[in-house]
């Protein structure tokens, strides 16, 4: 399920979050979040990292299984790119004073793009939304000032919960895509008395 990737905000002062459909500084003007940083590295003026977060909205039934991130770069200089370090998700606890960490891919995505890729699992299987609300982090390293990181799209991997009717339609569907039955060819005489089986139904 793709989600709105233009309204991530800065979590720190030093990092800058942009839209410009007409000259996003990479890929010929195609629209994305353009994020860059008045200092470099990927820690905040403020301490803890640079990130820009958002927080998710889930249809019901379903448990976000991983996390896809499309994105380009306009860097400066090969050997100190900047780059998305960290895809997080954490879930707002009740009483609402800590998240918990339920994702955390800290693998550097130093592709320059464009690409999609998809984040590692949750520790502990697909999240349940219903539990509470989730926060999307996508941590971010500078190696340049003027470098661009432009994000081309989010989307969730979501899974149907369990007893939901999305899990029951795909119950449904492989036992139905199983059902086959007996039939004799022919008119059952002599030699046309074969038994056969049916093939499986076509499931578009």
């Amino acid at each position: 399920m793709w989600i709105n990737h233009l309204d991530f905000l800065a979590g720190d002062p030093s990092v800058l979050v942009s839209f410009n459909a007409v000259n996003s500084g990479v890929g010929g003007g195609l629209s994305g979040l353009i994020v860059q940083s008045t200092t470099t590295g990927e820690e905040a003026a403020g301490g803890g990292n640079k990130v820009v977060q958002k927080a998710l909205v889930v249809p019901p039934g379903f448990l976000v299984d991983s996390v896809r991130v499309c994105y380009e770069y306009e860097v400066n200089d090969l050997q100190a790119p900047s780059f998305i370090s960290q895809v997080r998700l954490a879930q707002v606890q009740d009483p609402p004073a800590t998240a918990l960490v339920l994702l955390d891919d800290g693998t550097d995505l130093v592709d320059s793009g464009p690409v999609c890729v998809d984040s590692a699992g949750p520790f502990s299987g697909p999240i349940d939304p219903s539990a509470g609300a989730l926060l999307l982090s996508l941590r971010l390293n500078f190696g340049d000032t003027s470098d661009v990181i432009v994000v081309r799209g989010v989307a969730l991997n979501l899974v149907a919960a369990p007893g939901s009717p999305g899990q029951r339609l795909d119950e449904l569907e492989e036992v139905v895509g199983a059902h086959s039955h007996e039939y004799l060819t022919g008119k059952g005489k002599g030699h046309n008395k074969v038994g056969a089986q049916t093939s499986g139904p076509f499931i578009p």
